[in-house]
């Protein structure tokens, strides 16, 4: 099952995040739940990252919930907020104009 994770950084949060992005990006990579896409969100000036959005394969929403809790980022407090949801997906453009 696909689940969709939608974090927003607290306002202050910029510096703290950038020290444990090694640390979260490892975290992902050994993780039990696997990562399809995942990425920072960012403000409009297209640079200044401001949250993270996940697109995660998983059992159960349990699983992404436990998943998420025990992320750097959220056990040191960069996320102010955030969802988790269920997700199907129904369109899948990726392969476009890579086709013979």
């Amino acid at each position: 099952m696909h689940f969709i994770v939608h974090c927003i950084d607290r306002e202050d949060a910029l510096p703290l995040r950038q020290a444990l992005y090694d640390d979260h990006k490892r975290y992902l990579a050994s993780a039990r739940v696997h990562t399809v896409i995942s990425g920072p969100l960012l403000d409009d000036d297209g640079q200044t990252m401001k949250g993270s959005c996940f697109l995660l394969e998983a059992d159960s929403k349990e699983d992404v919930v436990a998943f998420n809790r025990n992320d750097p980022f959220c056990t040191a407090g960069v996320w102010k907020q955030v969802s988790i949801h269920p997700f199907t997906k129904r369109v899948d453009n990726r392969d476009i104009g890579t086709k013979p």
